[in-house]
């Protein structure tokens, strides 16, 4: 038997009892011939103290004891002296007499110390990833991760979902993001693809006449890393039969609020979810994913100063743009250089330049004031909510740049000026997206999310007249500028899904290539659908307050999308490739 008690069930009502013990030694304390071990597992920690006269064999083996040994601990439990108990330690009131200690395992000296909570470089954290694991920190993401799961999987069951697995080598379907490719070796030349997503089968599933499912499912994508993204990652799955927006939106909101409140009990969560469609996002916050933790709308002032003598407002706006503004309050103390740091950002991110403005108590200072009027500087002031003290920006450009600009400005002024509380959630719900975008470099129609998402079905006209103005029945769940999901109701009208692949540019060869599976599906009777995809990475990395979805995956690949403890990918050897049917420039000799 190698343990009678987990390290966290021992209290005084163990006192005079023998237990047995097993785990890592955490922390070795040596005072004065007496050696005091901190033993740790997965449950807690409890002092293991040794007597040099009583029991000199355990004594000699716990003194030859160093970090992160696994031993075995047989001994007595004791209660601590009044002026040693550790009121900050679950076990602070007791300690273990060693009688006998058996080494189970040896370790090298470590790369870091898993003891204290010091910073370590992510490539060796990743290098030794599962020594790494073994620190309060991600013990505590991995553990909250396993609970938070457990918790979806329970509210799911109770309201009559099924949790159904779909395939992982499936057919590629290129749609989004690439692909990764699996090749066939039974049949050469053939390949399968990993899953970006279950859309389609869970699609699939509706027509099946399951009409509610869920699944925690792995996805992949060969896509550029950030920090919140993976080549490999988990998403909560939802789809859900003979619903409209309205459905799919109540049910992930209750189960919301509740997850929320069971992890995160401490922090307050917005009382309603605000909803806000697309447009209303972008021209309020410059973003379809608004922190609205802080108050700081943009504002539309383009009416303003259409005919003002500034040449760059008035012209932007006769060539069909915008001028946005962002009052910032207290902004009046912003130094020269941090206005000239915004000024290059927003250069960055694509405009050509940040106009500001300062309103004071006797009038407005700014380069561009000498080109307004005080009344027209007033009227400014006043659309943007100004008062003395607060600074204003300005955006001249398309709308879309100007919005997502002023926005990124926005969020960058709120973390300058700490305006975003840790304390509290603050949800809101993004609806109405646009059904298709042109491409920024190849200028051809695509599908925002994907082909088979619903258009608002009250002006199918735009179809034909200006596809990109139609709008989608999408919405996302968004809490402190993060996307955590999205989804949106499906087409199930083979006629109307048709007509998206034709304004897509897809012909009907290419449509019953690529998705010949599914419209043939939608020819024997499919329910109207919708659902939800929610990142379970993401969700975890909001709840325990991390800075990028890394820390709360157990074996994450690095920014460059390597395993850096596996050492992947990797070549392999000729036979192996020659069996699935590759040629490689390059194989493992062997």
């Amino acid at each position: 038997m190698y343990r009678s008690h987990l390290l966290n069930s021992i209290s005084k009502k163990e006192v005079s009892k023998e237990v047995v013990l097993s785990g890592w030694v955490h922390r070795r304390r040596d005072h004065g011939g007496v050696i005091f071990i901190d033993l740790r597992d997965r449950y807690g920690i409890v002092q293991i103290v040794s007597d040099p006269i009583k029991h000199k064999e355990a004594h000699d083996l716990l003194d030859s004891c160093r970090s992160e040994y696994v031993i075995k601990v047989e001994g007595v439990v004791r209660e601590r002296p009044a002026e040693m108990v550790n009121k900050n330690m679950e076990t602070g009131e007791i300690e273990v007499l060693a009688k006998n200690i058996e080494v189970l395992s040896s370790s090298l000296a470590l790369p870091f110390e898993i003891d204290q909570d010091k910073d370590v470089g992510e490539e060796i954290r990743l290098k030794y990833r599962y020594l790494d694991l073994r620190k309060d920190r991600m013990k505590n993401n991995v553990v909250k991760r396993s609970g938070i799961i457990k918790f979806i999987r329970d509210f799911l069951d109770k309201e009559d979902f099924l949790e159904i697995e779909t395939p992982i080598l499936i057919k590629g379907t290129p749609e989004g993001s690439r692909e990764y490719i699996v090749p066939s070796r039974l049949y050469p030349e053939n390949f399968y693809v990993l899953p970006q997503s279950p859309q389609q089968l869970k699609q699939l599933l509706m027509v099946a006449g399951y009409d509610k499912y869920f699944q925690i499912a792995r996805c992949f994508r060969d896509e550029d890393q950030r920090g919140d993204r993976q080549p490999e990652f988990t998403q909560l799955d939802v789809e859900m039969s003979f619903v409209e927006m309205e459905d799919v939106i109540d049910v992930n909101e209750r189960l919301i609020r509740d997850l929320f409140k069971k992890f995160a009990p401490k922090k307050k969560i917005s009382k309603e979810f605000l909803r806000l469609t697309f447009d209303e996002a972008m021209n309020s916050y410059g973003s379809d994913k608004p922190d609205l933790r802080y108050d700081m709308p943009l504002s539309e002032i383009s009416d303003l100063v259409e005919n003002s003598e500034f040449g760059v407002f008035k012209n932007t706006v006769a060539d069909g743009g915008v001028v946005k503004a962002l009052r910032v309050g207290g902004g009046g103390e912003f130094t020269r250089k941090q206005i000239d740091d915004l000024d290059a950002y927003a250069k960055e991110l694509g405009a050509k330049g940040l106009a500001y403005l300062f309103v004071e108590k006797d009038g407005y200072r700014s380069p561009i004031a000498k080109f307004f009027k005080d009344p027209e500087l007033d009227k400014l002031a006043e659309r943007c909510g100004a008062k003395a003290g607060d600074i204003i920006f300005f955006v001249a450009d398309k709308w879309s740049t100007a919005c997502e600009v002023l926005g990124a400005v926005r969020q960058r002024v709120a973390s300058e000026m700490d305006l975003a509380s840790d304390d509290e959630f603050a949800f809101c719900w993004v609806t109405h997206f646009p059904l298709f975008e042109y491409g920024h470099e190849d200028g051809q129609l695509s599908s925002v999310h994907h082909p088979f998402t619903s258009p608002d079905l009250d002006n199918l006209d735009l179809l034909d007249e200006d596809p990109a103005k139609i709008l989608s029945e999408s919405y996302d769940i968004v809490v402190n500028g993060v996307e955590l999901g999205g989804g949106s109701i499906r087409i199930h009208d083979p006629e109307l899904q048709a007509k998206i692949f034709t304004t897509l540019g897809i012909s009907d060869e290419d449509a019953e290539r690529r998705f010949g599976h599914i419209l043939k599906a939608f020819k024997y009777g499919v329910p109207p659908h919708g659902g939800i995809a929610w990142g379970l990475d993401r969700l975890v990395m909001v709840i325990q307050g991390e800075p990028n979805i890394r820390e709360v995956i157990p074996f994450p690949k690095d920014q460059q999308a390597r395993d850096l403890m596996l050492e992947a990918p990797s070549l392999l050897p000729t036979e192996t490739l020659k069996e699935a049917n590759i040629s490689a420039l390059k194989s493992e000799k062997r």
